[in-house]
């Protein structure tokens, strides 16, 4: 009797969590429970807690609310110049009436991709295989408007289609790589032209550049170094000038005679030697008598006297040592007077030969005439010696002769 009892109680308890089961159901987030009764639609359930007759109403389907993607294998479609391309797509769709789509139509999935692929060949055969390639938007916003204005009866909406990708057949693709390899070869040999060109004008340009720099730099150093040239030939010319003029009057002071033209001769005898074209070199045995006549045909020719009576003079070379000056007039005087006095007294002192016109003087020695008919060298006079000058015993420069009183 209580075992009796205590299954009757078991039996009580488990009814009560069946029957629990049946009224209480939960729908996830983001879903919706469609509820039939007897095989009818009666209610949609939403997501959370929700409460059914047990045993009278179902929840027949639970319908995914989200944003589904659906990708559908390659399928071949035949393009406006008869070629056969695979496409493949993507659907991304969202069911907003859980009750079209459980009820209008059997499985939306199969019906989805079905009107894809009848859509697809329908637009892409009204385009030729590089307007396909090139025309991916086009072709996917009316895929979209197309499935979504069919899909909408069933309770779905179609936000976005995509093309995966498009393959024509390898014969294709390889055509393709030729004309894109042509049409880089193209461009890349134009590229390569045009730089050469371009270099072509720049180097150009930059040697007109540097010509033209070149030309006045040769223009302006041609006109420095002529100026230069011309300064320096007219100092050359000026010194030269100077120079001449310097020897002709030294000359001319100097009452030149034979014996500085037979020295003449000398110094330039080495200079004939050394000419390149000079190979047989013969020195004359009688030099004497070569140079002697030759300052008798000098002299006779160009009026160059065979003694000198002018006076002669020795180039002033200028003192080696400073010149004291002397700041008292009446010092110097006195000075020069004593100087004038001890030059008297050593002339007083010395012989009076070599002296011409002083009393007591030794006459000059007789010039012998040479005989007639020999060729008798240029008569030379000598000339008697003059006594040293006197010195200055202050400065030790030699003083100036004073004439016998």
């Amino acid at each position: 009797m209580e075992m009796a009892i205590l299954i009757i109680l078991g039996l009580l308890v488990l009814l009560a969590v069946v029957t629990l089961g049946k009224t209480v159901q939960i729908v996830p987030q983001a879903r919706a429970g469609i509820v039939e009764r007897f095989g009818k639609y009666r209610t949609t359930l939403t997501a959370g807690l929700n409460i059914v007759t047990p045993f009278i109403d179902k929840v027949r389907y639970t319908i995914d609310l989200r944003e589904q993607v659906v990708s559908f294998p390659p399928q071949p479609v035949i393009t406006e110049d008869n070629l056969v391309v695979s496409i493949d797509t993507v659907i991304y769709f969202q069911v907003t009436n859980a009750v079209a789509a459980t009820y209008e139509i059997a499985n939306y999935i199969q019906a989805i991709e079905q009107l894809t692929m009848t859509t697809l060949r329908n637009i892409t055969g009204g385009m030729d295989l590089e307007q396909a390639l090139t025309s991916r938007d086009e072709i996917n916003s009316a895929l979209r408007g197309v499935l979504d204005e069919a899909t909408g009866k069933w309770g779905i909406r179609v936000n976005r289609v995509e093309l995966k990708g498009i393959d024509p057949p390898p014969s294709i693709k390889d055509s393709m790589e030729k004309q894109m390899r042509a049409d880089r070869d193209k461009r890349a040999a134009i590229l390569t032209a045009e730089g050469a060109r371009q270099a072509a004008i720049l180097t150009a340009e930059g040697g007109k550049q540097a010509s033209i720099l070149s030309a006045e730099g040769d223009r302006e150093s041609q006109i420095l170094r002529a100026q230069a040239e011309r300064e320096s030939q007219i100092l050359r010319a000026q010194g030269e000038g100077q120079a001449i003029q310097t020897v002709f009057q030294a000359i001319h002071d100097g009452a030149p005679d034979q014996s500085l033209l037979a020295y003449q001769y000398l110094q330039m005898l080495p200079k004939i030697a050394e000419g390149d074209a000079n190979k047989v070199w013969i020195v004359p045995s009688e030099i004497g008598a070569a140079l002697e006549g030759l300052g008798s045909t000098l002299s006779n020719a160009a009026g160059i006297p065979t003694e000198s009576s002018g006076p002669r003079r020795r180039m002033d070379m200028g003192s080696p040592e400073p010149e004291i000056e002397r700041a008292d007039p009446s010092l110097s005087k006195a000075h020069d007077a004593v100087a004038e006095a001890i030059a008297s007294a050593k002339a007083a002192a010395m012989p009076t030969r070599g002296r011409a016109g002083v009393p007591g003087a030794e006459p000059p020695p007789a010039v012998e005439e040479p005989p007639a008919g020999a060729d008798a060298p240029p008569t030379h006079v000598a000339e008697p010696e003059s006594p040293p000058p006197p010195e200055d015993p202050t400065t030790g420069e030699g003083l100036p002769p004073t004439s016998p009183a």
